[in-house]
């Protein structure tokens, strides 16, 4: 791996310097070939296998890798920590590949920092094992993730809800900047330190921003909220809900980051909740583009410190671009629904038609991912356009009207890549969890794995994953790994 560490040079104030936490057997339990192979492990080390438990436990330090835990605040629920921070992770260093690209390397449940506030900075097996599913779920899915390396058991035990054994994550990001990273050094009046991390913001993600015309906190901001929409229309298309959506929890680049108490919707309905501590459903499925305007208004504020707030014509435009966000995403959660909906060129009578087809499901408590699924199939299926029709009606034959206008098979295209037939549904994805724990063996964990990297494609083994729960997850309940 190689390594060029630049987040170091912002100096101490970003983060605090400390090694992880050695384990006292460190097994690798899960490995991602291709992410490996991605960023340049070289065959020797993937081949040794004690070697890469050793380091991806934390008990032996790559090469060039400076381990860290970075420094930031947050909204949590809503309300102001000025002081969060990487209570149980360490990262590494940044790896560059031979393309060039620049990947964070992070193990989490590496041990305690100078940020842990009391924790003992560990995890369990299983929300290593679920981060590990559920990102590459997203990925094949084509959402916007932090990815998974590698999973290491440590030999140790976590207390939790009781006794687990322990494990280590490792996360790669195109960086771990958060909303709450900014609002760390806007709390404490640091303005040099905001303006560094701005400069690196900009520089790390969005090097075109200074090229533009407009101010670069002004035009930073444009384009972290193109990609918060972005994240947020690809989490709705897919049915995700990450549970958490906390100012520290949304990263600058729009990928998915933490996936503590994060589910996927099966009966489709706005109101749906699985968190556990999320008891006013602030973070309900539907709440989830309300609380990502709410998280770009946070951002806009920590950036104030570097903005001449007396002109007025500025701060019409930063304004301009919170009070904006709807109608941005309002336009393009539009086309994602069109597209699920399989309509190549949207009218604007197709509004009323997407909303039933919507209400429809939602009314007959129909779940999400197999309704569209079937109405996909019902292009080329009779018996998937009978089934359909007789659970939601004649809005099936008005749509079957509509389409019938386009060309059948790039209207079938399109409804199949927005249409996934298969998701990491909750009770799937606790089954393995807890097989994996119970044996200690990840098999259950790879055959799932096999079949979600492929979430477009119907094969012989994805049907084992489709069905849905029985109970509905009526009383599915997720919970923070910490």
């Amino acid at each position: 791996m190689k390594f060029d560490n630049s987040y170091v040079t912002l100096g101490e104030r970003f983060f605090h310097r400390n090694d992880p936490t050695e384990v006292d057997d460190p097994q690798l339990f899960l490995w991602n070939h291709a992410l490996a192979e991605h960023i340049g492990i070289t065959d020797d080390l993937i081949n040794d296998k004690d070697t890469l438990a050793r380091i991806f436990a934390g008990n032996q330090t790559p090469e060039g890798a400076e381990p860290i835990s970075t420094a930031y605040a947050g909204h949590q629920f809503g309300s102001f920590n000025p002081q969060l921070g990487d209570g149980r992770a360490h990262l590494l260093g940044e790896v560059l590949t031979v393309e060039g690209e620049r990947w964070d390397l992070q193990l989490k449940g590496s041990g305690t920092s100078a940020f842990s506030r009391g924790g003992d900075g560990r995890c369990a097996i299983g929300p290593a094992v679920r981060e590990f599913i559920m990102s590459e779920a997203m990925h094949a899915l084509g959402v916007p993730t932090t990815r998974c390396l590698a999973v290491v058991t440590t030999g140790e035990k976590v207390f939790r809800q009781g006794a687990h054994p322990g494990a280590v994550v490792t996360r790669l990001a195109t960086s771990h900047l958060r909303v709450g990273t900014f609002q760390f050094f806007a709390a404490r009046k640091d303005a040099d330190s905001l303006s560094a991390l701005c400069d690196f913001a900009i520089e790390r993600h969005y090097p075109e921003v200074k090229n533009s015309e407009k101010h670069r906190c002004v035009a930073l901001l444009d384009r972290v909220i193109e990609n918060q929409i972005r994240l947020i229309v690809e989490w709705m298309r897919v049915g995700f809900i990450h549970g958490v959506m906390n100012t520290d929890n949304t990263a600058i680049s729009g990928e998915t980051i933490d996936f503590g108490p994060c589910a996927m919707m099966g009966v489709y309905d706005l109101a749906t909740v699985y968190s556990s501590i999320d008891h006013q459903g602030r973070y309900a499925f539907g709440n989830q583009p309300h609380i990502a305007h709410w998280n770009m208004a946070r951002f806009a504020e920590s950036l104030l410190p570097l903005l001449d707030t007396e002109d007025e014509s500025l701060m019409q435009e930063l304004t301009g671009l919170i009070n904006n966000f709807p109608e941005r995403f309002q336009q393009a959660h539009r086309s994602m629904v069109a597209a699920k909906c399989g309509l190549l060129e949207v009218e604007d009578s197709d509004d009323e038609l997407m909303d039933l087809l919507l209400q429809g499901i939602a009314d007959a408590k129909l779940d999400y991912t197999i309704s569209f699924d079937l109405l996909t199939r019902s292009v080329k299926c009779e018996q998937a356009r009978g089934e359909i029709a007789t659970q939601l009606g004649e809005v099936i034959e008005r749509w079957h009207q509509r389409i019938s206008t386009q060309d059948a098979e790039q209207t079938h295209a399109c409804l199949r890549r927005s249409n996934p037939v298969v998701i990491p549904r909750n009770h799937h994805v606790e089954a393995v969890l807890q097989e994996c724990e119970e044996s200690g063996d990840p098999a259950s964990a790879l055959k799932m794995l096999d079949v979600l990297r492929q979430p477009y494609t119907q094969t012989e083994q994805t049907q084992a994953y489709q069905t849905p729960p029985e109970d509905g997850d009526r009383f599915y309940e997720t919970f923070c790994g910490t």
